[in-house]
């Protein structure tokens, strides 16, 4: 069957009457052996259920003769479906076995030519034979009955299937209510089977797969299966359209509340949200202090925004910029304390030691108070190892000065736009940390701390250090630009205090313009002072033990420094200090019984075991082995240079992780040493038929740098020459070829690790004394520091006057042997 174009309204008008023919067509009556002969209607595209009425559509002249004949002797015909639709002319390989008895109401003309009738399924047959196929098809088939009752398993599923379709009506609204309750009044299995597929939307396939199931109990088995997939479908759809639906419904109670806001606003005199909102603005900054430039902009922008639709989405982008000036501290200026006196005394408060920053602090301060219209601010640079109070101190001088305190970390940063923020075309764009700050501040001068400014670092984002320049640089901070605000802002009277472990990773040009401060690791005596003045108090009020009368002996901190501490700060010299308060502490919540004077020995017992082994001095004279003063990070430190002399071709082994310009100073070592053989008595044949292995201990760590020239210079003279070195000297310096002595640098560092060490002379190059003035005046004192110029002067202090051992021999040659 085909399914032409008809006229809907003209099919309506007739369709009760057509249903009122069919049950005028008797059944056709079965043989004595249950056989029917019937004409075949073939269906294309659509199945026809026992006992269920559809109106079908006749394009085929066959079928419509099937059909003539059949109404002219009252006659029923069997509906097969063809197996595939777009067979025009069908033999019975293209039918599907299993069929369906209808009776056929009257024919009707339609006006396109083609035919519809109303037909309903009476049962289900099995084609038997095909006793024809021309002019139209006729066949013999087999009624298929099923049974009328139904077991305990099958009422199951019926009711199992009645409650999904119920479920079913109640989502899919295209379904009629009433289709409930003519199913719930089938008592036949096979008919409710039937009757829920014909009213279910289902696919082409599933209604052929449940007409081909002649069982009812399977048959409603494979129906519950399609109901639940079919309530998964529409129970997702309802949800879908539920949350539409209540959007929509929001959508709409939003704008009708907004409608009436602007209604009861206009009745009211006051207009809507977002023109009120454009007059606050304009009155703000017709009352807000700015610049002509600055006040000529955002004007400009308030414009913009005024003839703006509410709903525009440039609308909070303007309004946030707007937001951003007004915010800005263009002009609030806070008075400073230029009291010389106040400032030394805050300064020495929180700080001990520190004396260069603290002067330079108060230099700036005495001019301003001479001169207070100075507008160039200082840009200091504290350059020193970790907890050394960097940072704490650039508190105390804004603390000192009346000065509001900001503080940004540059730590880790590798994008330009962290400094100086992105443009506004940009989706989220923000102003950079500069001008953040600034208006966290609230101030326009602002003590400003650039924490670890020597951790930028610059990738394909851009260089963050080259956009510090023009912050840091007094010819031109004066009107920094932002890419956000694209306005100049005034950064001229911001005290900036930048931060720093180290210089060497500082680029240039950003270094040229900031005025570097080196804070110096501290000295013992000067970490027990910091910790009675300020950790053991601070400790003890945050651990809860104020009351208990805790006091630390001076061995005990002395202990705690040396053994316990390896750095030079005071970091973590205070987290020792808090664990033994917090042992203390605990002791007095238990109940126990608690010390109030901490000795050295409570201090390995709440502290555990040594950690740190300090260097020591050789405790004797070795032939072969210098101390040579170091500088880290964490302080100065000595380290032993050790030389051994064995046979080989003259070659030169150099271990221990030095680095390259370490090892060009060995070199040269060598060098000079060759051009020095005669005066110190050493035979050539040694550089050609010896090797000669220098060696730095702890070869774990990395070590660099020019000033062990004249140490290892001398280690390698003593094993050439058997003279020993003396245990008590420690040195340091550059070695040139000519073996004269170049100056280096940590001399402060080096002379108090070889103070701690136990050494009583050290040797310094003549152009370094200049810096022992930092040196505190018990060191200076108990020990003999020794300026030297040349390698010479250096020998005469350090090696014995006479060798105390034969220093090694190369083995004659065979050619030599037999020339004696």
């Amino acid at each position: 069957m085909n399914q032409p174009n008809w006229n809907e309204d003209e099919f309506d008008l007739t369709l009760s009457q057509r249903t009122e023919e069919l049950y005028r067509v008797p059944n056709m009556e079965p043989k004595a052996d249950g056989f029917i002969e019937a004409a075949v209607l073939p269906l294309r595209d659509m199945v026809i259920f026992p006992r269920m009425v559809s109106p079908i559509f006749i394009g085929r002249e066959a079928s419509l003769m099937a059909l003539e004949e059949a109404q002219t002797k009252e006659q029923t015909v069997i509906g097969l479906t063809q197996r595939d639709p777009d067979v025009e002319d069908p033999t019975a390989e293209d039918f599907l076995p299993i069929g369906v008895e209808m009776a056929v109401g009257r024919l009707l003309d339609m006006p396109d030519g083609s035919h519809s009738a109303l037909v309903q399924g009476r049962r289900r047959v099995e084609i038997v034979e095909f006793l024809r196929l021309k002019p139209y098809i006729r066949v013999r088939a087999r009624i298929i009955h099923e049974p009328n009752a139904a077991d305990r398993q099958t009422q199951a599923l019926m009711r199992s299937v009645l409650n999904q379709f119920e479920r079913c009506i109640q989502l899919d609204r295209s379904i009629p209510e009433e289709a409930h309750v003519f199913a719930l009044n089938i008592s036949e299995p096979g008919w409710l089977a039937d009757m829920i597929t014909t009213s279910l939307g289902l696919t082409y396939e599933a209604k052929l797969r449940l007409l081909m199931i002649l069982e009812p109990k399977a048959r409603l088995g494979q129906l519950t299966n399609l109901l639940a997939a079919e309530l998964d479908v529409l129970e997702l759809e309802d949800e879908i359209h539920t949350r539409v639906q209540n959007e929509v419904d929001k959508s709409q109670r939003e704008y009708y509340l907004r409608e009436q806001m602007k209604q009861i606003q206009t009745e009211l005199g006051e207009g809507d949200i977002f023109t009120r909102d454009t007059v606050d603005l304009k009155k703000r900054l017709e009352t807000t202090v700015l610049p002509d430039e600055v006040r000529k902009a955002a004007m400009k922008e308030v414009e913009r925004l005024s003839q703006m639709p509410p709903m525009a989405p440039e609308v909070g982008i303007i309004r946030t910029y707007i937001d951003w000036i007004l915010d800005l501290p263009w002009n609030n200026l806070t008075a400073d304390n230029l009291d010389v006196k106040n400032a030394a005394k805050t300064l020495e408060r929180d700080h001990f030691g520190l004396k260069k920053a603290k002067e330079r602090i108060l230099e700036y301060i005495a001019v301003r108070s001479l001169k207070p219209k100075k507008e160039r601010q200082p840009i200091l640079c504290f350059v020193g190892p970790p907890g050394v109070g960097k940072t704490s101190l650039g508190r105390s001088i804004a603390d000192s000065l009346g000065r509001k305190f900001v503080r940004v970390s540059l730590g880790g940063v590798r994008d330009e736009a962290e400094i100086r923020g992105h443009r506004r075309t940009y989706i989220g764009a923000l102003p950079g940390r500069i001008i953040q700050t600034m208006k966290r501040a609230g101030a326009s001068n602002p003590l400003f701390m650039l924490d670890e400014i020597d951790k930028l670092y610059s990738d394909f984002r851009g260089d963050p250090a080259s956009a510090m320049l023009e912050v840091l640089d007094p010819e031109q901070n004066n009107s920094f630009s932002d890419h956000y605000l694209e306005l100049p802002f005034d950064l001229s009277k911001v005290m900036f205090v930048t931060t720093a472990n180290s210089l060497s990773s500082i680029p240039a040009p950003l270094l040229d313009r900031m005025e570097v401060i080196e804070f110096p690791g501290y000295i013992e005596e000067e970490k027990v002072e910091i910790a009675n003045r300020y950790l053991i108090p601070r400790q003890i009020e945050e651990n809860g033990i104020e009351e208990l009368g805790v006091a630390f002996e001076l061995p005990a901190l002395q202990r705690i420094i040396r053994e316990y501490t390896y750095e030079a700060g005071v970091r973590g010299l205070e987290r020792e200090i808090g664990r033994v308060c917090r042992k203390v502490a605990r002791m007095k919540a238990e109940g126990k019984k608690y010390p109030t004077a901490i000795t050295p020995d409570l201090v390995e017992k709440f502290l555990g075991p040594q950690q740190v082994f300090p260097s020591e001095a050789e405790r004797q004279n070795e032939v072969g082995v210098a101390t040579s003063l170091a500088w880290t990070e964490t302080g100065g430190e000595i380290m032993a240079v050790e030389v051994a002399i064995i046979e080989g071709k003259g070659g030169l082994q150099m271990t221990g992780q030095m680095g390259e310009v370490m090892q060009e100073s060995a070199q040269a070592a060598m060098t000079y040493i060759k051009s020095r053989a005669a005066a110190l008595k050493i035979d050539m044949d040694m550089f050609e038929r010896m090797d000669i292995h220098i060696h730095m201990p702890e070869g774990g760590i990395p070590k660099d740098g020019p000033s062990a020239g004249i140490t290892m210079a001398t280690a390698i003279i003593s094993a050439l020459t058997g003279r020993h070195v003396l245990k008590h000297v420690g040195m340091t310096g550059e070695i040139t070829l000519r073996g004269r002595v170049l100056p280096i640098g940590g001399v402060r560092e080096k002379v108090l690790a070889a103070h701690r060490a136990g050494l009583k002379t050290v040797i310094l190059p003549e152009k370094n004394m200049k810096d022992l003035v930092e040196l505190p005046k018990t060191v200076r004192s108990e020990m003999k520091i020794v300026p030297v110029q040349h390698m010479d002067d250096v020998l005469e202090i350090a090696l014995g006057k006479q060798k105390v051992i034969d220093p090694p021999k190369p083995r004659k040659r065979q050619d030599e042997q037999g020339e004696e």
